[in-house]
């Protein structure tokens, strides 16, 4: 879509005698225009909520509210958070996992430990603890294994024996986790979750000096000070124990190119650093709208941005 979005972008400043953007620049528009149009998917979900309960909404293909839904759930995510320390956990961030967080939708706490210890040889793909009896222990298929040592995270595929786990990565492929003898391991049972609430700081200080008010694993609590949330009990303090549900923002778009040909830069999608719209392709349509905007201002002619502001203006409209 972004090679689609860029032609149409140069054909109307080009038609117009408008001017030309670079790819740099172009590249820089298309973020902008993206973030724009994913926040805007928030204010229209609410938008539509209270027309719902206005009873000012239809149901089936008439159902606007379930459309935005399910738009926004492409950018959900669920990943383990890891650990930083005492009982504190690093947020969703490029640095921990590879996409930056726009809300924390809920924090769940994996709170029945299985096992603990350390690996005693070293194999590719495996945990192996010769001291340890993992049938014995309750390990199932989809538990999860956290190296204390190196912060890192992988999900037991099978049981080889009693003594070794086969262990995947989120996506299903060969996790190697395990890379020097003695390095720590927990696992914890992946059935056994709670889902910890959300408390302001004054909050925990009160909730902490009552023993029958005070967190615990069953009814587990959180505050939140970026870069990291504090967990409470402060038992809960290991790898593995905190799974993150949140909505994470779009990678920036990156329409890329190899050499020029007539001057004109050619689109190549293979290279490494290209990235498409992460939007659903009814949205290419205000993409270039909006990319028109930026353009406009950007080369200083007031009727590129009034094109698209009126053409962005009569769709707003039309969606109300």
């Amino acid at each position: 879509m972004i090679n689609s979005v860029r032609n149409t972008v140069l054909a109307i400043l080009n038609k117009n005698n408008y001017g030309y953007i670079s790819p740099q620049d172009f590249n820089l528009f298309a973020k902008q225009a993206q973030i724009d149009i994913f926040e805007d998917y928030f204010y229209q979900y609410n938008y539509q909520l209270n027309k719902e309960n206005k009873r000012m909404s239809g149901t089936g293909y008439a159902d606007i509210t379930k459309g935005y839904e399910e738009v926004i759930n492409i950018f959900s995510e669920q990943k383990f958070l890891l650990h930083n320390y005492n009982n504190r956990f690093f947020t969703p961030s490029l640095a921990t996992t590879n996409d930056d967080y726009y809300l924390l939708n809920k924090v769940l706490v994996y709170s029945r430990m299985l096992a603990s210890g350390t690996n005693t040889v070293v194999q590719v793909q495996d945990l192996v603890d010769n001291t340890t009896d993992f049938v014995a222990a309750g390990v199932n298929v989809g538990d999860i294994v956290g190296n204390v040592t190196t912060n890192q995270i992988a999900f037991v595929q099978s049981l080889n024996g009693t003594n070794t786990l086969v262990l995947v990565d989120n996506d299903g492929n060969p996790a190697d986790i395990f890379l020097n003898v003695g390095e720590e391991y927990i696992i914890y049972d992946d059935e056994v979750v709670t889902e910890a609430e959300k408390v302001t700081h004054s909050k925990i200080t009160l909730l902490n000096s009552s023993l029958l008010t005070a967190p615990s694993t069953l009814y587990p609590a959180y505050t939140q000070q970026e870069p990291t949330l504090s967990l409470f009990p402060p038992s809960i303090n290991t790898i593995g124990a905190v799974q993150c549900q949140y909505i994470r923002y779009p990678f920036d778009p990156q329409w890329t190119y190899t050499t020029l040909t007539g001057g004109e830069p050619v689109f190549n999608p293979s290279n490494p650093s290209y990235q498409n719209f992460e939007l659903p392709l009814d949205d290419e349509y205000t993409l270039v709208l909006k990319i028109l905007q930026f353009a406009g201002m950007s080369i200083r002619e007031l009727q590129a941005v009034q094109f698209g502001q009126g053409l962005e203006g009569a769709e707003d409209n039309q969606e109300k």
